[in-house]
């Protein structure tokens, strides 16, 4: 059973992601303080989950205390690029807080499969040191024919140099065939940096993205370091980059024609060796139509395109997911008789499932708590056949006012009361604004917009030069 050793002197998280792995079928110990930690011999542990900030010395000591140990950072959104300098310093990786169980369990099982791959071949059974580990087949599941033509085409583009456009409806699993990407290409030791375009302020995405000088803008007192320079030598993942603002679609070119990039507010350039995979939800061509999107940028990113399907074309795989996700409810749970009813398994194999994987994993995961014996009925699924799309469309219709109002009778369910919120109040506030009203986070708010089809509003249009 692998060990985990957590340092966080904040009580609240430390005790959620303590019970979190513990529930997962890890062993874990907790610690406040990096000499809190010394004192249980951190290099005993298989990984060291760390915050950033901790009283006394910081948690990237932790890095140069155990240097045999991977050490997972965990920081603010405001401390990002902190953490993006800790993996320079050897982290392997980090994740951003707020975060939500499944995306602690997914770096959890990734930086541990990797460490498990990287053993001697002494230390197998066999002398394969299971290359399944890095196989696209072990970190998506798909047995149907489009999902097998995905893997190949995964197998074959992964070792080279290519830049890759991931095309996909949200919830099908783009995130995922760019770490596989990542994890069969020979970067895979090298950082995977992973950006939602989407998900941060237009007006710090170029900082974001390229870095700034100290005094390029008010509020930058110190230089830093963008996510591009940060994954030199691996791979960057850049997902929803249709939502990428015109000015850093100019620079990003630059990235992918030169190899260089140049910090804000700066009068120099610095080479960069970054594997570019991109992914998006949108028509990119329809949008260099419109203006929306540069051309130029387009045909540069789209050298290889991997198309994943959506969940209504895989049907065969529908009982497959399902069964994956349940099996890790009910070890979450300590239920492990959990398992669907024959009514169960007809209703999900005949849902149209417009949020793809995503809303399957849910729908499990809601079912699995709800449940009151061991056997999930369709009572508890709680699928409404009045939600499903009507028609055979690849994606959603943008939503407007008229198809998301609130019922006319009854009270509004939580879904229903996000969509009639934000309808109403899009158009006075901003997309800050909205999340704190509604107490969850803007990367939060704009999943939520993806999964429900409600469009955000663009404040400045884009042009096309």
């Amino acid at each position: 059973m692998p060990r985990i050793l957590i340092v966080e002197d904040e009580d609240i998280i430390r005790s959620a992601v303590r019970k979190l792995l513990q529930h997962a079928g890890y062993e874990v110990a907790d610690a406040i303080s990096v000499e809190d930690a010394q004192e249980q011999e951190p290099e005993s542990f298989d990984l060291i989950i760390t915050d950033l900030r901790l009283p006394g010395a910081a948690g990237t000591e932790m890095i140069t205390r155990a240097p045999n140990t991977p050490v997972l950072i965990m920081t603010s959104y405001a401390s990002l690029r902190s953490a993006v300098d800790s993996m320079k310093m050897g982290a392997v990786d980090y994740i951003a807080k707020p975060f939500d169980h499944d995306e602690m369990l997914a770096a959890v099982e990734s930086i541990l499969s990797r460490k498990t791959a990287e053993k001697p071949k002494a230390d197998t059974a066999t002398d394969d040191p299971a290359p399944e580990q890095s196989d696209p087949s072990s970190i998506m599941f798909g047995q149907c024919d489009a999902m097998q033509t995905v893997f190949t085409l995964i197998r074959k583009v992964a070792p080279t140099e290519t830049t890759v456009l991931i095309q996909g409806e949200s919830g099908t699993g783009k995130e995922l065939a760019a770490r596989a990407l990542h994890l069969l290409s020979p970067r895979a030791n090298k950082p995977l940096i992973s950006v939602n375009c989407a998900a941060i302020p237009e007006s710090l995405i170029e900082s974001e993205l390229f870095g700034h000088e100290k005094g390029a803008f008010t509020g930058a007192v110190s230089a830093r370091t963008g996510l591009i320079e940060a994954a030199d030598g691996g791979s960057l993942f850049l997902d929803e980059i249709g939502e990428l603002p015109a000015e850093a679609q100019a620079r990003l070119l630059r990235v992918l024609q030169e190899s260089e990039i140049r910090k804000v507010g700066s009068t120099q350039s610095r080479k960069v060796d970054v594997r570019m995979i991109a992914a998006t939800h949108r028509n990119l061509k329809a949008m260099t139509r419109t203006g929306e999107f540069r051309e130029d940028l387009y045909y540069r990113l789209n050298v290889m395109q991997v198309r994943i399907p959506p969940l209504r074309e895989r049907r065969a795989d529908i009982l497959g997911l399902a069964q994956r996700f349940l099996e890790r409810q009910a070890q979450k749970l300590g239920r492990p008789t959990l398992n669907l009813s024959p009514e169960a398994m007809q209703l999900l194999e005949g849902y149209r499932w417009p949020g793809n994987v995503r809303e399957l994993e849910n729908a499990i995961e809601r079912a699995s708590i709800l449940a009151d014996s061991d056997v999930i009925t369709p009572a508890v699924l709680d699928l409404d056949s009045e939600d499903e799309p009507t028609n055979g469309s690849a994606s959603p219709s943008p939503a407007s006012p008229d198809t998301h109002a609130a019922p006319e009778g009854g009270d509004l369910s939580l879904e229903d009361y996000f969509q009639h919120y934000v309808l109403e109040n899009q158009d006075k506030m901003s997309e800050t604004e909205l999340a704190h009203k509604l107490g969850i986070s803007r990367k939060s708010l704009w999943e939520r917009r993806q999964r429900l089809g409600i469009p955000r509003k663009k404040t400045t249009g884009n042009t096309s030069s």
